[in-house]
């Protein structure tokens, strides 16, 4: 019998499915000249060409097509098999982890903690970007998993609920304007500072201010939610932000809560996956789901 082996099989499905020895190396945490003998090592065994290479692009022979479905259960059936000896350690690798702003200021430190203690020898190749390029980047396949606010302009095959993430308004407190209900006109007194154009929170705020035709205010939208904070802290404006991002800020006192009866919806969060995702990252969907409930003061969707 043909001494194919495990790595191999991988590599195979990692190239057809990326379409890029580079990117399958990266994603393989390991060199492209490794992956590249990978794939020859196995045509060699196989007596036959799976995938032909040109100019950079990698297309699928007729015969690497059939072979790769072939190559995908065997993936999975081995995957099966180390999950089924309740042995986390067991699992190696990388795993390519996106999350919004709002998850990296708030419970990425124990996510990530709590992740380490059920996979040690699973490290996280971690970016912090808006929701619409993490989507981008689960569908073109450079992220594993994306914890990240709906809603989607495209749905993945796996979506676990994370909870919701109600708004407050904030100011700093030597505005003086905490103790009362506000009206339109007291924060358009104040620049607003809001999450940035093309998310849903700036356009409902954008909404919202549209009723108020004859009191326009200032907004000043930002990709960078702490120089938000920061910016607010230092009486530079008002800000709407999830209370999960600033409750540290309103124990301490460098911020206040306003008393404005409106805010954008809650953001609703998700773990998403492709459903051919690999045991350990589908556990780590699990473990964002667990500690976003634990002492977080998230709401729970029903």
């Amino acid at each position: 019998m043909a001494q194919i082996n495990i790595k191999q099989l991988e590599t195979f499905v990692q190239v057809a499915d990326l379409g890029s020895f580079r990117r399958a190396a990266e994603k393989l945490n390991t060199t492209q000249p490794n992956v590249s003998a990978r794939i020859a090592s196995l045509e060699a065994q196989l007596g036959r060409k799976v995938m032909d290479r040109d100019a950079g692009s990698v297309r699928l022979t007729p015969f690497g097509e059939t072979m790769l479905v072939k190559a995908r259960q065997v993936v999975a059936a081995m995957d099966d098999f180390v999950a089924s000896a309740k042995n986390d350690v067991l699992f190696d690798g990388v795993l390519r982890l996106g999350v919004t702003e709002m998850i990296a200021h708030s419970w990425l430190v124990p996510y990530l903690s709590a992740l380490r203690a059920r996979f040690p020898n699973i490290d996280v190749d971690l970016t912090v970007d808006l929701s619409a390029n993490l989507s981008a980047g689960l569908f073109n396949r450079s992220l594993d998993l994306a914890l990240q606010s709906g809603p989607f302009g495209r749905a993945s095959a796996v979506s676990q609920p994370l909870g919701s993430f109600p708004y407050t308004w904030v100011g700093a407190r030597s505005l003086g304007i905490g103790r009362r209900v506000l009206s339109w006109p007291d924060l358009a007194a104040h620049p607003i500072l809001t999450h940035a154009r093309g998310t849903l929170p700036f356009e409902q705020i954008t909404d919202h201010m549209a009723g108020f035709d004859g009191t326009p205010a200032r907004l000043v939208p930002s990709t960078n939610m702490s120089a938000c904070i920061q910016m607010t802290i230092e009486g530079l404006g008002v800000a709407c932000l999830p209370e999960i991002m600033v409750r540290q800020e309103l124990v301490t006192g460098k911020l206040e809560a306003l008393r404005y009866l409106w805010c954008p919806d809650a953001l609703r969060f998700f773990a998403r996956h492709e459903d051919t995702a690999p045991y350990f990252v589908r556990e780590a969907a699990e473990v964002a789901a667990e500690v976003s409930w634990a002492d977080l003061g998230v709401i729970r969707d029903e």
